[in-house]
């Protein structure tokens, strides 16, 4: 399966955190074919193992995706909602949603039109609280299919846009996914001696839960980590964007500079360009928390540029992906059980 078609259809299986299975036998049935052995475990982080002679390497992006809970079911049938995991309710005004209860329906989401506000209320911003989602049924039918605690999602909608870019929900963090399952395919014709476990973690969006969880399993002797980060676009801090057309390398306490420097000197050799970030105090992404299991554990970042974040529109470059997959590819290969001796000095 070719990396734009697994994203494509991977952000289109729900995986709110947690209530992820869907997504995660979707992941694991990707994965079968490159490496070992692949299982679910516990808590739905979907560890694959590609085995080796040479140091164990973890390497993670998580498959989770924020969404909504149904919280109560009104007199008329509309359903109010709870925030899992970061979604801003100024964004949902008008968008379609999914609901998984019974069956899976259509709703969108509406709000008291504008002319009925007071003008108090024209001054505020929307929340949860003012906010609902309307099926069309009555609340007889809504309350047979629909119960408080079902899962509310984006609706799915893949868009191609022009210079490679692609825009759709939830590729915060599946399209750093889509870069593990390129990575693997291309080291089924690569020599790699390092023994290597590649995870799409659970529960990253309220905590980075399966990273730690997987990370303590697995005990590793390094991590690279995977996620998104905030590119370019209008009015935004410039100190806290990055251009879409490359990765970004985060450097840190959390962050090993042996592993850093061995990254950046592979980028050099396959002439990928890295942006640099820097990250004085934690990164908010699963490098940190796998990064302090058990004794502690060797970690490096790597960061996709995204747009709109946390939204139904999440646009990146898909050229990023290929160069993130050919990057950690090569990355892997590299791996030496000598890089021991040279972590302290």
């Amino acid at each position: 399966m070719l990396m734009e078609e697994f994203l494509q259809k991977a952000t289109a299986v729900p995986g709110v955190t947690g209530n992820e299975r869907q997504v995660s036998e979707f992941i694991a049935e990707a994965f079968r074919p490159y490496v070992d052995d692949v299982r679910i475990d516990g808590m739905n982080s979907v560890i694959c193992h590609k085995a080796g002679a040479g140091p164990k390497v973890i390497i993670c992006a998580h498959l989770d995706e924020i969404g909504m809970m149904v919280s109560k079911i009104e007199e008329d049938g509309c359903l109010r909602l709870k925030n899992v995991g970061g979604v801003d309710p100024r964004v949902l005004p008008g968008m379609r949603v999914r609901i998984y209860g019974k069956e899976e329906l259509t709703g969108i989401v509406g709000a008291k039109a504008p002319h009925l506000l007071t003008p108090e209320e024209r001054d505020e911003n929307y929340t949860f609280d003012t906010l609902y989602v309307d099926t069309g049924m009555s609340a007889e039918k809504v309350r047979r299919l629909v119960h408080p605690g079902d899962t509310v999602c984006f609706e799915h909608r893949w868009q191609p846009l022009k210079n490679g870019f692609i825009s759709v929900k939830t590729c915060d963090d599946r399209a750093c996914v889509a870069i593990m399952l390129g990575a693997c395919q291309l080291l089924q014709d690569m020599r790699c001696s390092a023994d290597l476990w590649f995870v799409a973690t659970c529960q990253e969006e309220i905590g980075s839960y399966g990273a730690s969880t997987a990370g303590f399993g697995i005990d590793p002797e390094y991590a690279v980590a995977f996620d998104v980060c905030h590119a370019v676009t209008p009015g935004a801090p410039k100190d806290r964007v990055f251009s879409t057309d490359s990765l970004v390398i985060s450097k840190g306490p959390f962050l090993h500079p042996f592993l850093v420097e061995k990254l950046e000197e592979t980028a050099r050799e396959q002439g990928i360009k890295l942006q640099e970030a820097i990250d004085p105090r934690y990164t908010a992404t699963d490098a940190d928390d796998v990064s302090i299991v058990r004794g502690g554990i060797p970690t490096v970042l790597l960061s996709l540029p995204l747009r709109y974040m946390h939204t139904n529109v999440e646009t990146c470059d898909s050229k990023v992906l290929k160069d993130g997959a050919r990057l950690l590819a090569h990355y892997l290969r590299a791996f030496d059980a000598a890089w021991e001796d040279q972590l302290w000095i």
